[in-house]
C-alpha cells in the first residue's frame, strides 16, 4: 500500500512540475510573440540624436555637417509626436529618417507595411491614416497634376490605382509639416500571379511653404 501511495505522490509531483514548466514556457513564448514593436518617435525639425534617444527602433547616428540619414534595422512603427498633429503608422519594414546639416530631422520616407498588400489592404491603411490626419487638423492641398483630393474607396479610384495613373495626396499641418502618400502596383516575385501594392509615405516641411502655395 505504501508503495502505491509513494508512486502516486511521485506521479502527482512530477505532473505538477511538468505543468509548471509548461506554463512558464508558454508565458515566455507569449511574451516574445507579443513584445512591443519598435517605434521611431519624432517630429520634423527636432535634433536627430534626440529622436534616436526617444525611439526604441535602431537608427544610425548623426553625421555632423552632412545631409544624411538611415533606415531602421527591423520593422518599426512611426509615431509622429506633435501634440496636435501627431499620428501613428502600422509597422514598416522600410522606414528611413534623414537629417540636415544642422543635425535636425528633415524628412521621413517609408512604406507603412511589412509586406506587399492587396488593394483592399492598402486602401484600408491609407484611409485609416487619412482619418488620423483629419482628426489632427491637417488640411488637404490641391497640387495640379499630382492629385488634388484624399483617397476614397470608389471603383473609379481603384481603377486609377490599378492603371498606375497619378494619384498622390498632399496634406499640410498649419504650415509646419507636410505629408504626401500614394499607392502603386508592385511586381512581387513571391506572388507573380497576384496584384500587390506598396504605399509610399513622405513627411517633411510644409508643402504650402515648400511649394509657395497661396492660402
Amino acid at each position: 500500500m505504501k508503495a502505491i501511495q509513494c508512486f502516486w505522490w511521485r506521479y502527482r509531483r512530477e505532473t505538477l512540475v511538468g505543468l509548471a514548466l509548461m506554463l512558464v514556457a508558454a508565458a515566455w513564448l507569449f511574451s516574445i510573440a507579443h513584445a512591443s514593436t519598435p517605434e521611431v518617435v519624432l517630429v520634423i525639425g527636432e535634433p536627430y540624436e534626440q529622436m534616436r534617444k526617444h525611439s526604441s527602433a535602431s537608427l544610425p547616428p548623426v553625421i555632423p555637417g552632412h545631409v544624411w540619414g538611415g533606415d531602421v534595422e527591423k520593422p518599426a512603427i512611426l509615431r509622429f509626436n506633435d501634440p496636435q498633429f501627431g499620428f501613428t503608422t502600422p509597422p514598416a519594414k522600410f522606414l528611413a529618417v534623414s537629417h540636415d546639416e544642422q543635425g535636425r530631422v528633415a524628412t521621413v520616407r517609408m512604406s507603412p507595411q511589412v509586406d506587399t498588400l492587396t488593394l483592399d489592404e492598402a486602401l484600408k491603411v491609407v484611409l485609416g491614416l487619412q482619418e488620423q490626419l483629419r482628426r489632427g487638423g491637417w488640411k488637404v492641398l490641391s497640387v495640379r497634376g499630382n492629385g488634388d483630393a484624399p483617397y476614397i474607396d470608389t471603383p473609379e479610384v481603384r481603377e486609377k490605382i490599378k492603371q498606375g495613373k497619378p494619384y498622390q495626396a498632399y496634406w499640410d499641418a498649419d504650415k509646419k509639416y507636410g505629408v504626401s502618400y500614394w499607392i502603386a502596383r508592385f511586381a512581387d516575385d513571391k506572388r507573380p500571379k497576384e496584384e500587390r501594392y506598396l504605399i509610399t509615405l513622405t513627411i517633411g516641411r510644409s508643402w504650402r511653404v515648400a511649394l509657395d502655395l497661396d492660402e
